[in-house]
């Protein structure tokens, strides 16, 4: 049959478009684009591995669609890139900062302006190199480049040799693609048989040696029965490195560890490696090093002509300074390396790593020296100044709307001379917050405070001089601070006096617990009038016990805490991991005894259990794709004789940090609904005129964060989540009668039907050293609504009137990422 002309013109239609959209009217006469690559292997080769072993990526397509929007970018720039007139630039300022070292004759401030030609130089450079900031932006077509291919060819197949594939086989072709002046790359993979290990031996070249190497040969990376790998057999070298040097081998490294592999054997497809740690040619031997003494010099970078350092020995450890201001005996439980003990580079790590976090020194540095027949341990470290001033100005978002804040803070190293740090430090700052009690209306809050605190760099505590110095290994500290915090929001004005003593210990750097003994605070607070009547109300017709947590209070607690972080969260070169939980027990001291403070001023007291968990993963799709995740639960529970939680210990959901889709605390208690709007058209159906507090919290959320160009970046997401009390919330009527209006109560077989579900995209500018973030929250499903009617992401509107069937759009404004 006849195909109609109409959509033959139809198809080039689109093929003059995409030649646009592609960028490809800037390839040159036969030029290709590279479009796409492709992989055919077998099932259990990974091709996604295979494609970046190619090393060739292709340019990024806009939403997967074939528009190369950074490829128009990068051409728009270079449309107004004048090289020349960046090197005549270059040029003229040089120029004239070789004529202003001409006429100066002090070193000083010839070097001042080296200094600073160099920095001219490297800046057009770049620029010359690279291209100006819109070239940049974006990215080049990228062309295919038959060498490349090849080369590419060539990778994958060394990848396959290296992991055990010895007779693989790796071919290319090129193809034309879907567009003129496209081509696409497959490469087809023949991995043939996998070699496994078989025969695994070790040659050492003496049997002191072999005893270490076997007493840790279960930490080995190459067994029996697994698939040969070159990764594991550089591992499996640079175990045994690190094993010999944590066990007195000084001078030892990798070049004496040499691996013999052999395909013979009587198995088909098996490989035998063996081991041989060879001698050193001069020596003949692998010498053990033990330290024959160890000089700490506290006071590295200074200098003074004709005075000699004072030394002083401790536990047989010689230290020098020009005048001694440390206490020796704290200072000692931070090292780990003594006369009479073999090398170790562990060891010589932890000292170096344990007294850099006393925060005292600028510069720990630990060299051997191995002249004369010892072996001498050096240390030098470089002393901060004691004094130090720091301002921050700056611009904080912590509900959504963003406002200036201020922070002074001063510190002075080794108050008391037993390497102790005072510090004190002040904020203010002025915010937009929405009202918790008004929505549409952002009103000006301010938030002050002030802090001391004292940082001891142990354990505060009676224990045993060996004690301590076992403990110096997991950097022990104890910090009491005091501190006023003061809140002057629309609805109330709230000073918060506290003090504080927490103990903190981390371990293998990645783990860090907090144990707090005791944290004392007295809340009082001064609510506007209508503010006052509204709790009332609300206690009265509903049975919500928030006005307690406004009332003259006095809060205790005590709390242990432990975070974890795998793999440094937040880089975006490996997947990493962050988890921290807390538990907190509120008015533990008040089962035990009074306070007579408490009592002569009726303050109010809360008694409490409170747990709560923040797991986040950040998954590395590619050098800029990331795919984020979050999970935050918590439970707060109050057995006092109110019933009631501290304001700041509640959960609250909803915010550009929350469940984006809703108001900042806004979402919940369950599917219990709010007031009906008195103007649907501006607020839609309900208007959230109250935060909503809660005693149960779940929400998590999953974003995909990718860059765009530049500093550009965007991300999409979904959050779901609410709160819960442990209680019914009941509303009544005029007359008292309960009213029918949802649930607020947690219930296990019905909690799931009850969480607000929200997704949206978002816009942030990373600038490295702010992140600057947009969110747009569209809501999909909606717990307080009735039954049936919870589905909304169809009801989504973006500008007013809503009405009751629409829900609006919510605009988040942030700092930094949301998680």
């Amino acid at each position: 049959m006849k195909q109609p002309k109409s959509k033959y013109y139809f198809l080039i239609l689109i093929a003059f478009a995409a030649q646009g959209c592609l960028g490809t009217r800037h390839l040159g006469e036969n030029e290709y684009l590279l479009y796409r690559q492709q992989v055919k292997a077998p099932r259990h080769i990974s091709k996604s591995r295979a494609i970046e072993l190619t090393r060739i990526e292709p340019n990024r397509k806009f939403l997967g669609l074939p528009v190369h929007l950074l490829v128009g970018i990068h051409y728009l720039g270079k449309k107004h890139f004048r090289p020349e007139k960046l090197e005549a630039r270059k040029n003229r300022k040089v120029g004239k900062i070789d004529s202003q070292i001409s006429k100066t004759t002090r070193a000083r401030r010839i070097n001042n302006l080296q200094f600073r030609k160099q920095q001219v130089q490297t800046k057009f450079d770049d620029r010359i190199q690279n291209g100006n900031v819109v070239m940049q932006w974006g990215e080049p077509l990228v062309i295919l480049d038959s060498q490349k291919i090849r080369l590419a060819t060539e990778n994958i197949s060394s990848f396959l040799f290296n992991n055990g594939y010895f007779r693989n086989e790796v071919r290319f072709e090129v193809l034309p693609a879907y567009f003129p002046k496209t081509r696409t790359v497959r490469y087809t993979i023949e991995p043939g048989p996998l070699y496994m290990l078989d025969s695994i031996f070790y040659s050492y070249p003496d049997s002191v040696m072999a005893g270490i190497l076997n007493q840790y040969i279960s930490g080995t990376h190459l067994r029996r029965g697994d698939p040969y790998s070159q990764d594991n057999l550089l591992k499996e070298r640079e175990r045994i490195d690190l094993t010999l040097r944590d066990n007195g081998y000084y001078d030892f490294s990798q070049q004496y560890i040499e691996f013999q592999v052999d395909t013979v054997s009587a198995r088909q497809h098996r490989v035998w490696v063996k081991i041989l740690i060879n001698r050193p040619e001069r020596r003949g031997y692998h010498k053990r090093f033990v330290i024959n003494q160890v000089n700490f010099t506290t006071d590295a970078a200074q200098s003074r002509p004709g005075v000699s350092r004072k030394m002083e020995t401790y536990r047989n450890v010689n230290f020098y300074a020009y005048e001694n201001i440390y206490n020796l005996k704290i200072l000692s439980q931070r090292l780990f390396i003594h006369p009479g003990e073999m090398f170790s580079r562990q060891q010589t790590l932890n000292t170096q790593r344990q007294l850099a976090n006393l925060d005292v020194f600028k510069f720990v540095n630990i060299n051997y020296d191995t002249t004369g027949g010892q072996f001498i341990a050096n240390i030098f470290a470089s002393r901060f100044d004691r004094y130090q001033w720091s301002n921050e100005v700056g611009l904080s978002v912590t509900q959504g709307f963003p406002g200036p804040f201020y922070n002074i803070s001063f510190k002075k190293r080794n108050i008391f001379r037993g390497l102790e740090n005072f510090e004190m430090n002040g904020r203010i700052g002025y915010e937009g917050v929405a009202a918790a009690t008004d929505v549409g209306n952002v009103y000006q809050s301010v938030e002050a405070g002030v802090n001391a605190s004292l940082l001891f760099p142990q354990f505060l505590w009676p224990l045993s001089e060996d004690t301590r110095y076992r403990l110096g290994r997991v950097n022990p500290r104890t910090k009491t601070t005091l501190a006023f915090a003061y809140t002057d929001r629309p609805e109330y004005k709230r000073a918060y006096t506290s003090l504080n003593i927490t103990y903190s210990w981390e371990n293998q750097r990645i783990r860090r617990f907090d144990f707090t003994a005791a944290n004392l605070g007295i809340i009082n607070s001064s609510l506007r009038s209508d503010f006052g009547q509204l709790l009332d109300s609300l206690f009265e017709n509903q049975g919500n016990t928030l006005k307690f947590s406004f009332q003259p209070s006095y809060v205790s607690f005590m709390g242990f805490g432990m975070s974890w972080n795998h793999n440094n969260y937040g880089n975006l070169q490996e997947n990493s991991v962050f988890l921290r939980w807390t538990a907190e027990s509120g008015g533990t001291l008040q089962n035990f005894f009074s306070v007579p403070m408490v009592e002569n001023r009726n303050l109010q007291t809360f008694r409490y259990l409170r747990l709560q968990a923040d797991i986040r993963k950040l998954q590395i799709i590619d050098k800029s794709t990331v795919l984020a995740m979050r999970f935050n639960g918590g439970v707060g529970y109050s057995y006092g004789d109110n019933r009631a939680l501290p304001y700041e210990k509640y959960f609250f959901a909803g915010g550009s940090n929350s469940v984006r889709a809703w108001r900042p605390r806004r979402l919940g208690p369950g599917s219990y609904r709010p007031e009906p709007s008195d103007n649907p058209d501006r607020d839609g159906l309900y208007r959230y005129q109250f935060e909503i507090p809660g005693e149960i919290l779940l929400e998590g959320s999953v974003e995909l964060r990718r860059k765009l160009f530049g500093f550009f970046e965007g991300a999409l997401f979904i959050d779901a989540g609410n709160v819960w009390l442990f209680s019914e919330r009941v509303k009544t009527d005029g007359d008292g009668n309960p009213v029918e209006n949802g649930n607020s109560k947690f219930r296990l077989d019905s909690f799931y039907k009850e969480l607000g579900v929200g997704t949206g995209f978002g816009f942030r500018f990373n600038f490295t050293f702010l992140i600057l973030r947009f969110d747009v929250g569209i809501k999909v499903y909606d717990p307080a609504r009735p039954e049936g009617d919870r589905f909304v992401l169809d009801k989504a509107k973006f500008t007013r009137p809503f009405g009751v069937n629409r829900e609006p759009v919510i605009f988040n404004l942030g700092v930094g990422f949301p998680f």
